[in-house]
């Protein structure tokens, strides 16, 4: 379906985004919410994006190419407590700067822990990319370390903090351990890239 990835740059700032303009699906989300490995999974790679156990590795905007027709655009996980406030800035303006700047997003993919009550700053991310005028869809990571009773909580809490939200519509559980959502997800992109 999507048989070529490939990694094409890391961004530190705006004026560094690649000037081959092409669609863009952002990945954003809290650190260590799982995007790396997200995005490894989807496309069956082990190595395509560099997962960490340290929370707030990714400290860039990192550029995937798909099939030559669009960029998965990696933002960095924001609210990582032990970096400075100073650096939390950085990140938070980056990403910003970013939205305003970008004018190719197509959709937002915003990863929220399953595991976890949206935090005050899933909210605020979610206010951004609605402000931002962004389509976004919710994909609750790492769905493999929950029951399928503690799952139904959690979508159910999910909802009551985004009512917009609706199972299948644009609220998908995902692990990239078992593959659960894997398929939803691949269909949305095939939806948006693979029309014609």
């Amino acid at each position: 379906m999507f048989k070529k990835q490939e990694f094409v740059k890391s961004v530190y700032n705006v004026s560094q985004l690649p000037e081959n303009k092409k669609p863009e699906i952002i990945l954003c989300g809290r650190s260590n919410v799982g995007k790396s490995s997200f995005l490894n999974s989807l496309f069956n790679r082990k190595d395509l994006a560099k997962t960490s156990s340290t929370p707030g590795k990714t400290r860039s905007i990192n550029y995937y190419l798909i099939n030559e027709k669009f960029y998965i655009v990696d933002l960095p996980g924001f609210g990582y407590a032990k970096i400075s406030k100073k650096e939390r800035e950085f990140w938070g303006n980056l990403i910003k700067d970013f939205f305003n700047t970008s004018g190719s997003i197509k959709m937002a993919f915003h990863l929220v822990d399953s595991r976890h009550t949206p935090t005050i700053l899933d909210i605020e991310l979610n206010q951004l990319l609605k402000t931002s005028q962004i389509p976004y869809i919710i994909i609750l990571s790492k769905t493999d370390k929950l029951k399928q009773s503690e799952l139904s909580v959690a979508k159910k809490k999910i909802i009551e903090y985004f009512p917009e939200l609706s199972q299948g519509d644009n609220l998908f559980p995902y692990s990239a351990k078992n593959y659960i959502g894997h398929k939803d997800i691949l269909n949305i992109l095939s939806s948006l890239f693979l029309k014609d």
